[in-house]
């Protein structure tokens, strides 16, 4: 049913009954009102993008945030970006906590930023566990160069589990244990019913290739910038967005720490100053933070630091579970 958030559906609601009332003679206004609302709402409200947080976290492990992974969720298809440590585990939390598309046998469809370990760590864990717990197909991965091999390799470790699984007592599904990954490039990678995934070439460091996404569904656009040094890519793709889902360090937090190879991050990653520089370009409705450097500093910090900037519109350092 309606939720006082769902103002267009509301509208939409009740603009469809009045044609029906208008159409049907002889029902009782009120009771069609009451009947038709309902139903039409339920069918306005099916085509719902959901955002969900799996992990919000960076190459420490803090136990409060699991390694880098969102889920946009589609009219209750998952669509997976980034695999960090702990990312099946969340997916079951996110089912558990009330969201029901997700679950980690529906995920079929993963997206892979760059290559470094605390994006990719889960990866052998979102091929194998939902193909044990009965994932009925294939897993589809997009991401860079090097992906093949990444991928090669997993199931060639995991050959006498894949064997064993297959051809022992547990009989399983040999279709869920495929494995079709894809090296893109910039553009279209990836539509369906559901969503277009673009996605665009950011700057981290020395990697050879770093991806960020946009995705585009029925009522939402999302950019997700992954791992990046500032570039006007994200602002490019924004361009006013909905959700700008972007990586950060705390400038005082890394002042703090001498140690901390500062030219490193700086090379490899962007600053709340330097955020709050591209979200003024960008114009998102709302600025997410994830994949946060704190080195010490909280997360009210964070934000400080990037409205001290001079960035002034809507924003918020996601954690774990957070579903927008």
């Amino acid at each position: 049913m309606c939720t006082a958030a769902c103002v267009d559906c509301v509208v939409r609601c009740r603009m469809d009954v009045m044609q029906i009332r208008a159409g049907i003679a002889g029902v009782s206004a009120a009771l069609l009102y009451l009947i038709a609302v309902p139903v039409l709402c339920q069918s306005v409200a099916a085509s719902k993008t959901q955002v969900v947080m799996l992990g919000t976290g960076t190459p420490y492990a803090d136990p409060e945030r699991s390694g880098p992974a969102t889920a946009i969720v589609v009219n209750g298809t998952p669509y997976l970006v980034d695999c960090g440590p702990g990312v099946v585990r969340r997916i079951a939390q996110a089912h558990k906590n009330g969201v029901e598309g997700l679950t980690p046998q529906k995920v079929a469809v993963l997206f892979i930023t760059h290559l470094h370990s605390d994006h990719t760590v889960g990866y052998p864990d979102v091929i194998f566990t939902p193909a044990v717990t009965g994932r009925p197909g294939a897993l589809d991965v997009f991401g860079p160069k090097g992906l093949d091999d990444m991928t090669s390799n997993i199931l060639q470790a995991w050959k006498k589990d894949i064997d064993i699984r297959l051809h022992g007592l547990e009989q399983g599904n040999a279709k869920a244990y495929v494995v079709h990954p894809h090296e893109i490039r910039a553009g279209i990678v990836y539509k369906d019913a559901n969503v277009t995934v673009t996605a665009f070439p950011v700057k981290h460091g020395t990697w050879d290739e770093s991806w960020g996404y946009r995705f585009d569904t029925p009522d939402k656009s999302i950019v997700i910038s992954g791992d990046t040094a500032p570039t006007g890519e994200i602002v490019k793709q924004c361009h006013g967005c909905d959700l700008l889902i972007h990586e950060v360090y705390s400038t005082a937090g890394l002042a703090s720490r001498k140690s901390e190879h500062p030219e490193y991050h700086r090379l490899f990653h962007t600053s709340t100053a330097e955020l709050a520089k591209i979200a003024n370009e960008a114009r998102p409705k709302e600025l997410v933070l994830y994949h946060v450097l704190f080195w010490g500093t909280t997360p009210e910090q964070a934000l400080d630091e990037v409205r001290a900037a001079g960035y002034t519109g809507k924003i918020v350092v996601a954690n774990d579970l957070d579903v927008f």
